[in-house]
């Protein structure tokens, strides 16, 4: 990693959030309005005071039975803290960032259809990659965050050598979120329930902090599309690392080694991970005032193109048919992504 620049040695030496940052948080026991004092975050009704690491809010947590020592929270805040995901190798620059993250069509879909002016919060950002890369556009407030200091470290590393000044990172526990209600104009949460004890109880801790109008996108792992990752998952703990050849990715001659272990460890020895379905999802909705808009992959047959507007049109309801087709398809195309897919909605104004 390169040294910061002054710009960024600037920006660590004042852990204050600003204004329009403040008018977002809240005290994650009480749900008061927190304040700047002294190199701290202090409650203005229960007067307990949040420390700052390098620039980091830590406002986690723990939720009911999460002091416990075998709670799934715990133990997957210490996985991440020894392997965090994803690493920045080969990433050393906004411009390379940027480059890594427009090969892909999700990431680019996102930076084209998110309104310039947005407030939004990725929860679960791990290392902050799509945060920093969504926070390139200077007129948006990015909040990355999520549970795992490190990784959050990380994030923060970046941010302050590329002068991203827009994007804020925080320790969060996701089921007592620091952040007022309907405070966001776009939730994001890729890749996380289905690393916590109860996924639903999560997604709905996160709809609340929409607005309404909103939009909320989801991603889990699928019950079909992970069977694959499930069998070499198997077939790793049997024959040990050598069997991880029979994952694609990690058979590209291109990985590096820190890229190749990281993907390794998040994917086949994970602590804990459950799997959802479409339909699944489609109830969270209902139950939650969420209107479908889309999903990836989707389920009208088409293929998801880069001039796609995310937003702006939804696909028709997914029939039972056609959500069994979408997900006998990410069987059949052996788990691409780890089987992960993704849910579009809407908040109701009602």
């Amino acid at each position: 990693m390169s040294a910061q620049a002054p710009e960024a040695a600037a920006i660590a030496s004042s852990p204050v959030l600003s204004a329009k940052n403040l008018a977002l948080v809240c005290c994650p026991v009480c749900g008061c309005d927190l304040e700047n004092a002294a190199q701290t975050l202090r409650c203005l009704h229960c007067g307990r005071n949040f420390e700052y690491d390098n620039g980091i809010a830590l406002l986690f947590w723990p939720a009911g039975d999460q002091a416990s020592s075998g709670d799934v929270t715990g133990v997957v805040k210490a996985f991440y803290e020894q392997n965090p995901f994803p690493n920045y190798d080969d990433v050393e620059s906004s411009f390379t960032l940027r480059e890594k993250a427009r090969k892909g069509i999700f990431a680019q879909l996102l930076d084209d259809n998110l309104p310039l002016t947005a407030k939004v919060l990725e929860v679960g950002c791990g290392t902050g990659q799509l945060s920093n890369f969504l926070g390139e556009c200077t007129t948006r407030t990015v909040i990355g965050a999520d549970l795992c200091l490190n990784s959050l470290r990380l994030a923060q590393e970046f941010k302050l050598r590329n002068a991203l000044e827009n994007v804020t990172f925080y320790q969060i526990n996701l089921f007592r979120p620091p952040f007022k209600a309907e405070s966001f104009d776009v939730v994001l949460s890729n890749g996380v329930l289905h690393h916590t004890s109860d996924p639903y109880g999560g997604f709905k801790s996160i709809v609340r902090l929409i607005k309404k109008g909103g939009i909320i996108l989801v991603g889990l792992y699928n019950t079909y599309g992970r069977l694959p990752t499930d069998f070499r998952r198997t077939m790793i703990r049997v024959f040990g690392d050598k069997a991880a050849v029979l994952d694609p990715r990690l058979r590209k001659v291109s990985l590096n080694e820190g890229r190749r272990r990281a993907w390794l460890y998040d994917q086949y020895k994970h602590p804990h991970e459950s799997k959802h379905t479409f339909g699944e999802v489609l109830e969270w909705f209902e139950q939650c005032g969420i209107e479908f808009i889309a999903s990836i992959p989707t389920c009208t047959g088409s293929p998801l193109l880069r001039t796609e507007r995310l937003f702006d049109q939804p696909e028709p309801h997914p029939t039972r048919m056609a959500r069994f087709l979408t997900q006998a398809g990410m069987l059949l195309k052996g788990g691409a992504e780890g089987g992960l897919f993704i849910m579009i909605g809407r908040k109701r104004a009602q």
